[in-house]
C-alpha cells in the first residue's frame, strides 16, 4: 500500500537529530507494523499537495502548531483538498490538527479547550466499535499534545471514542475518513521534551500530571494496525 503523508508542520531543527521530523516519525511507526508500505510526503504547510488523488492509495495527515481556524493560504488549500477527498471517498486519516481540520472543513467547530491543555497520555473509551478495530479492545490510550479541540461535530460523523477531557476523540465519516486527537507517532521522549519546552504556556501542574500519565503504556502500535485495517477496508454500499 502507498500512503501519502500530508505534512502540516516541522519538528524544530534543534530536535530533529534526536527525534526526526514528523513524516519520519509516522513512517518509522507504520513500517514497524508493516515493512512493505510505501510513502510519499507532501509538504502541505508549504503549499504542496497531490496533483491527483490517485497518486496514493490513502492519505495520512500530521499534527501542526497551527490552529484549524487560522486564516492561512495553506490551510484554506488543505480544507479544499479534504473536501475533494471526501467527494471521491478516498481513504484519509487525520491526526490531531488533521482531526480538527476535518471538523472545520465540514461544518464543525474547533476552539480552545475549556479544560486547558491536553498533554501526556489520554485515556479513552471506545463507544462505537468498528469492524476494522482488530484486534479489538475497549479503550484506546494515546499520547496527546493539544490546546484546541472539536467542540461541535460536523454533519454525518460518528463518534468512535471519547474521554472526560475530550468528547470527540475519534471520528469517522462514511467508510473513508477516520480522525483522532491523539498522536500514535509520538514517543515518550519527544512529548517530554515538547511539554517541558512549553512550560510557561502549559503550566507546571499540568506538566507534572502529564509526566505521571506517561508511566502508563500507550496503544500506539495497535492504533497503527487499526489505521491500516481501516485504509485497506473496501468501501461498502452503506455510507452510514
Amino acid at each position: 500500500m502507498h500512503i501519502g503523508i500530508i505534512q502540516c508542520d516541522d519538528v524544530l531543527d534543534q530536535y530533529q537529530p534526536e527525534f526526526g521530523n514528523y513524516p519520519a516519525m509516522l513512517q518509522n511507526l507504520f513500517l514497524s507494523v508493516d515493512p512493505e508500505l510505501r510513502f510519499t510526503v507532501y509538504a502541505a504547510h508549504k503549499m504542496e499537495l497531490p496533483e491527483h488523488l490517485d497518486e496514493c492509495d490513502a492519505y495520512l495527515s500530521t499534527g501542526s502548531i497551527r490552529s484549524a481556524y487560522d486564516e492561512l493560504d495553506w490551510i484554506t488549500q488543505l480544507i479544499e483538498f479534504l473536501r475533494q477527498v471526501d467527494h471521491a471517498e478516498k481513504k484519509f486519516v487525520g491526526i490531531c490538527f488533521g482531526h480538527q481540520l476535518f471538523a472545520k472543513a465540514f461544518g464543525g467547530l474547533v476552539e480552545k479547550s475549556p479544560h486547558g491543555w491536553g498533554v501526556g497520555i489520554s485515556f479513552n473509551d471506545i463507544i462505537e466499535p468498528q469492524p476494522w478495530m482488530q484486534p479489538f479492545q475497549s479503550k484506546m490510550d494515546l499520547i496527546v499534545s493539544h490546546q484546541d479541540q472539536i467542540t461541535q461535530l460536523p454533519e454525518d460523523t460518528k463518534v468512535l471514542a471519547r474521554s472526560d477531557f475530550c468528547d470527540y476523540y475519534m471520528l469517522q465519516r462514511g467508510n473513508h475518513i477516520l480522525t483522532m486527537q491523539g498522536h500514535p507517532e509520538f514517543s515518550v521522549g519527544y512529548i517530554t521534551m515538547l511539554a517541558n519546552s512549553r512550560l510557561e504556556r502549559i503550566g507546571a501542574s499540568r506538566i507534572r500530571q502529564a509526566m505521571t500519565s506517561l508511566k502508563a503504556p500507550a496503544d500506539d502500535r495497535l492504533m497503527t494496525q487499526w489505521i491500516l485495517n481501516f485504509m485497506r477496508n473496501e468501501i461498502s454500499e452503506d455510507k452510514g
